[in-house]
This record gives structure tokens, C-alpha cells and sequence, in this order.
């Protein structure tokens, strides 16, 4: 998403919201831009930054070319300060480090912008020294905090943000551009369950860690079904060393949980949701026969649990071990 145009084609509410308050030169001082991961939460974020620093706008539309526009782009605009989580949290030391930044005039105009990814992973100490930054706004500097759970932002920063909340993307419409692209059909269904962003997708295509995942997660299954036994010495031996980031433990835990939603969707004739198996494989079969319904649902739940021990900094091993032995009982 290049211009606000598209961003409207994808994200009608916020980008009128943002394109109007420019218009009537009332942009606010901070805002909290909400969605899940691939909406264009981003995309936004670096769009308002070149609207605000181009000098050759069009409008509210950017150039795109100017030097300020490129160096936003790249991430390199003196003026234009990123923020992210170093390790599983931002701390409070990025936070003074930003503080000490602002101390000084902008290195090309007096405007300012910083942009907080995964702002619900502030530590409570960050979070109180951004909410001074907010307290005492200044015209000139713009506050862009990001995040995928507004609900973990603390009540007295989200007061003071105007809150984006971005709309799910359309998966047909996703879809449709990963085929246009020429995946194919299977790993586009596939595709378009994982993620709503364009380039993470194409990612997965061309991936080989995300090919032996997904292989992985299919002789993991496929073992809780028919060798209970070995399922631990599994876990260690290949599930952890391949899984090793943050980022590879969710995906591994999201193709699990797909995977499971696909026997439940053959328990209940629903071929049409079917994303990760061949829906009329002898595979998908034979794990129906395994799993009753019931227990599907209950390892459904245990998945959504795992997942939410990994964003609560549970140790991966313990999240896996404890997440086998509730699907085995």
C-alpha cells in the first residue's frame, strides 16, 4: 500500500480519519493504530510519516521520491525514530534513549515522529515514560504506537491516542493476489490462514524452514495418533531445534492449530474450510478416525492456550510438553 487510495481500498474508516484530519491540518498527537498482523498497521504508520515530511505532496498523497519520503522508507529519516521490541519486551531504557532524542530540535524541521511497534510488549516502566511524552504533547511531534492487542495497552495511554481499530482483511480478496501471483490453490488457502501480509506469504512459498514445518507438524500429528509413546523424544529431538525464534514457536503452533481445525471441518463435512490437508487423502482420514470430535475441540483449546503461555514468556519447552501431555490425555 503505496498511497492513502489503496490504504482506503483495504482500510476505508482509518484512512478517511487520517486523510481528513490532515486535510483540516488537525493531526493528532498520538495515535494508537490496532489490527492483526498484515492489516497495514505499518503501512499506515509510514504513510502519515511521508505525508507529514514531503515536500512535494499532493494533497494528503506523498511523492514517493522526494529525499524525505525515501528515507522514511528505508527506516534512515533523522526525524522519524522506530521502536521495537528488543528480545520479548521494549524497555525502559529505549524509551530514555527516545527521551534524550527529543531533547534536542529536529534535525531538519522541528517535527518529529516515532513509531512503536508491538506496543503491548512496553514493560510497565516504558509504558510510564511514554505516557509522559503524551501528557505534554507538542504540535510538532506525532506519537505511532502499533499493536495487535489494544486491550494490553495501559488505560492511561490509550485515554490519550485516538484509537485506529484496522478491519480483518478480506481472505478472498487475499487470496485472489496470492493466486495472481501464481501460487497455487492449496498453499494459497493455506497461506492466507497464517497471514494477511502479501510478503510474509510469498515468504512461505519460497521457504524451505517453512516446508519442513510443515512437515513437522504433519509427522507430529500423525505421531500423537498412531505412537503416543515416542511423542516427548519427538518434541526434543526435531520439534524444538527447529522451532528455535518467538516468531517460528507461534507459527508452529498456528499450522497445529489449522491442522487440528481441519479434522474438525471433515468431522463435520465442511470440506470447503479445509487448508492444511488433501481433502480427500487417506491421511485426513485416518486422523478423523483418531480424534472423536469432541477430543478435537478439547486440543483446539489446548493449542489457543499454548499460544497465549508463548506471548506470556512461558519457556517454549514447557509450552510443547505441557501442550502434548493435554492432547494425549
Amino acid at each position: 500500500m503505496k498511497t492513502w487510495a489503496e490504504i482506503m481500498e483495504i482500510q476505508p474508516l482509518a484512512g478517511k480519519i487520517i486523510t481528513n484530519s490532515m486535510k483540516k491540518d488537525r493531526i493528532s498527537h498520538a495515535y494508537l493504530i490496532h489490527g492483526e498482523r498484515g492489516t497495514g498497521k505499518e503501512a499506515i504508520a509510514l504513510q502519515l510519516a511521508k505525508s507529514l515530511f514531503c515536500v512535494h505532496k499532493d494533497g494528503v498523497e506523498p511523492c514517493q521520491t522526494c529525499h524525505a519520503c525515501k528515507r522514511i522508507e528505508s527506516g534512515n529519516h533523522p526525524d522519524v525514530h522506530w521502536i521495537e521490541p528488543e528480545g520479548q519486551s521494549i524497555k525502559k531504557e529505549q524509551i530514555d534513549n527516545l527521551q534524550k532524542e527529543f531533547m534536542y530540535s529536529g534535525v531538519e524541521s522541528n517535527r518529529k515522529v516515532y513509531i512503536i511497534k508491538a506496543a503491548d510488549t512496553l514493560t510497565l516502566n516504558a509504558a510510564n515514560r511514554i505516557l509522559k511524552f503524551l501528557e505534554e504533547p507538542s504540535k510538532e511531534t506525532t506519537a505511532i504506537m502499533l499493536t495487535e492487542n489494544s486491550q494490553s495497552i495501559i488505560p492511561t495511554i490509550r485515554s490519550r491516542c485516538q484509537i485506529l481499530d484496522l478491519r480483518p482483511l478480506n481472505p478472498a480478496h487475499f487470496q485472489k493476489q496470492l493466486l495472481d501471483s501464481g501460487i497455487s490453490i492449496e498453499n494459497a488457502s493455506l497461506y492466507s490462514a497464517l497471514t494477511n501480509n502479501f510478503d510474509e506469504a510469498m515468504h512461505f512459498d519460497e521457504d524451505e524452514w517453512f516446508r519442513q514445518a510443515r512437515k513437522l507438524m504433519i509427522q507430529l500429528i500423525e505421531m500423537l495418533a498412531t505412537d503416543p509413546g515416542n511423542v516427548y523424544l519427538f518434541i526434543h529431538n526435531k520439534w524444538l531445534p527447529h522451532f528455535k525464534e518467538r516468531s517460528e514457536q507461534e507459527h508452529g503452533l498456528d499450522l497445529l492449530l489449522l491442522a487440528f481445525k481441519d479434522i474438525l471441518m471433515s468431522h463435520i463435512d465442511y470440506e470447503d474450510a479445509i487448508v492444511v490437508f488433501d481433502k480427500a487423502s487417506n491421511e485426513l482420514e485416518n486422523l478423523v478416525m483418531a480424534f472423536s470430535q469432541e477430543k478435537v475441540l478439547s486440543i483446539l483449546h489446548a493449542i489457543l492456550e499454548a499460544k497465549q503461555k508463548l506471548k506470556q514468556n512461558v519457556h517454549p519447552t514447557l509450552v510443547m510438553e505441557q501442550l502434548t501431555l493435554q492432547i494425549q490425555r
